[in-house]
C-alpha cells in the first residue's frame, strides 16, 4: 500500500544544508519503499539556513543577489527571498555573519556591525516588500543592531554631533540619536525570527551569553553590555521615541543576534519563534494533511530539540494531523529512559552517529548516513 511522507528536517548545521538532508532522506526512503509518495519540505529555524529552506519550499520564490557590507566593512553578496504575497526574506547570517570573517578576536568583536542587515532590509522595503522576515543568528556583532538602524536612516551622534564609529565599541562615545531620517518600513512590518529568548542585558544576555563565541574575552564582556546599556539608554531618551523603549530591553529575544533583536524591537518589529514562522511561509501544516509519516531531523537531538526548535514543531504538527512521527539525528543526546518514553508515544529515532559507529564518520559522510538511516527507518516502521 502506498504510503505519503513528508521529509521536514531542519540542516545539519556545519555539514549538510536543509535541502540536503532532506533529499538524501528520500532517496533512502524509496529504496525501501519505491512505490511510496514522499514530500521535501526543508526547515529552518529562523537562523542559518532560513532563506534556503524558504526559497527552497515555497512554489514562485525569487532569490536576489544583494551587495551590502559584511560585518567588518568587505562587501558581501547577501542572497535575499522575495515570495508571491509581497514577503521578502532577510537572513542576518547572510550580510553580518559570523562565518563571513575568517576568524574571531576581541578586535573583531568590538568592531563588528549589522549594517549589511540594515542595508538588505531596505532594498527589500524599497522594492516592494510588503512584509519582512528577518532570519537572526550565527551574528559576528554584538552592536544590538545599530549597524541595522544607520542602514536604515536613524543617525548616532557624539558629543560633538559626528556619526560614531560601527560596532560596540562605537556605541561607548554616543551621545544621542538622530531618528527623522529613518526610511518607510513594509507596510506590514517586520517580523524578527530566532530560537532564542534571551534579553539584552544581564547574565543571560547578549554580551554574557554570546559575546565570547564571537571572540570576547571574560573582560570585554562588560565593555560590551555596557555599549548595549548606552545604546538602550540613548534610543530610549531621543525625542522621536515612541514608548518606554528601555523596557524592550527585557523582551524575550532582544539579545538575539547580539542584540539585534532589540535594534529590530525598537522600530516596532514583532518577534516569532523562527521555526513556527518558517512553517508558515512554507505551509506545512497544509503539506501534513493526509501524511501518513513525517520525518524531521537536525545535527544534535536532545531536551532542546523538544523546547521549541524544529523538532518539536514538526511533531506537534504531525500529532494535530495524526500522522506518525520519525527523526533522524546526527546524534541523539537523549537518556535511556527519554528515548523509551518517545518509543512508547510512537516516535521513531535514527542515530547517524549510532549508525556510523562514531560521531567522526558521520560528520565526515553525513548525506550518505542520512540517506542509510532513510533507508533504515522505511525499512523498520510498520504502518
Amino acid at each position: 500500500m502506498q504510503r505519503r511522507t513528508v521529509i521536514a528536517p531542519d540542516s545539519f548545521k556545519g555539514t549538510a544544508s536543509a535541502a540536503e538532508v532532506a533529499a538524501a532522506i528520500r532517496r533512502g526512503w524509496l529504496r525501501a519503499r519505491p512505490g511510496d509518495e514522499c514530500v521535501e519540505v526543508p526547515m529552518a529555524d529562523g537562523g542559518e539556513g532560513t532563506t534556503a529552506a524558504i526559497a527552497g519550499s515555497v512554489p514562485g520564490a525569487r532569490v536576489v543577489s544583494v551587495p551590502v557590507e559584511g560585518p567588518l566593512g568587505a562587501p558581501v553578496d547577501a542572497e535575499l527571498v522575495e515570495l508571491p504575497d509581497g514577503t521578502w526574506v532577510v537572513e542576518l547570517a547572510e550580510t553580518s555573519g559570523i562565518a563571513l570573517l575568517d576568524g574571531v578576536d576581541r578586535e573583531s568583536c568590538a568592531r563588528a556591525s549589522t549594517i549589511g542587515l540594515g542595508q538588505a532590509i531596505r532594498f527589500a522595503a524599497e522594492h516592494g516588500a510588503r512584509r519582512v522576515l528577518v532570519g537572526l543568528g550565527s551574528s559576528a556583532s554584538t552592536d544590538g543592531g545599530a549597524g541595522m538602524l544607520s542602514a536604515l536612516g536613524v543617525r548616532f551622534l557624539d558629543a560633538a554631533g559626528a556619526d560614531i564609529p560601527l560596532g560596540n565599541r562605537g556605541l561607548h562615545s554616543l551621545e544621542s540619536v538622530d531618528i527623522s531620517g529613518l526610511v518607510r518600513l513594509p507596510a506590514d512590518g517586520l517580523v524578527a525570527l530566532t530560537d532564542v529568548v534571551n534579553p539584552l542585558f544581564g547574565v543571560a544576555g547578549a554580551a554574557a551569553v554570546f559575546g565570547p563565541q564571537k571572540g570576547a574575552a571574560a573582560d570585554d564582556v562588560p565593555l560590551l553590555e555596557a555599549g548595549l546599556t548606552r545604546l538602550a539608554q540613548v534610543l530610549d531618551g531621543a525625542p522621536e521615541a515612541s514608548g518606554d523603549v528601555l523596557a524592550l530591553a527585557a523582551h524575550p529575544g532582544a539579545g538575539a543576534a547580539g542584540g539585534t533583536g532589540f535594534g529590530l524591537l525598537a522600530v516596532g518589529a514583532e518577534v516569532s519563534a523562527g521555526a513556527v514562522a518558517v512553517a508558515e511561509a512554507v505551509g506545512l501544516r497544509e503539506l501534513l494533511r493526509g501524511a501518513d509519516l513525517v520525518i524531521t531531523g537536525e545535527g544534535s537531538f536532545d531536551a532542546q530539540s523538544e523546547a521549541g526548535k524544529v523538532p518539536s514543531l514538526v511533531r506537534r504538527l504531525a500529532q494535530e494531523e495524526g500522522a506518525r512521527f520519525g527523526v533522524i539525528a546526527g546524534r541523539v543526546g537523549l537518556g535511556a529512559e527519554e528515548r523509551a518514553v518517545l518509543a512508547r508515544d510512537g516516535v521513531s529515532i535514527v542515530s547517524l552517529s549510532e549508525l556510523a559507529g562514531s560521531g567522526q564518520r558521520a560528520m565526515n559522510e553525513t548525506l550518505d548516513w542520512v540517506e542509510v538511516a532513510g533507508e533504515r527507518m522505511a525499512g523498520t516502521l510498520e504502518f
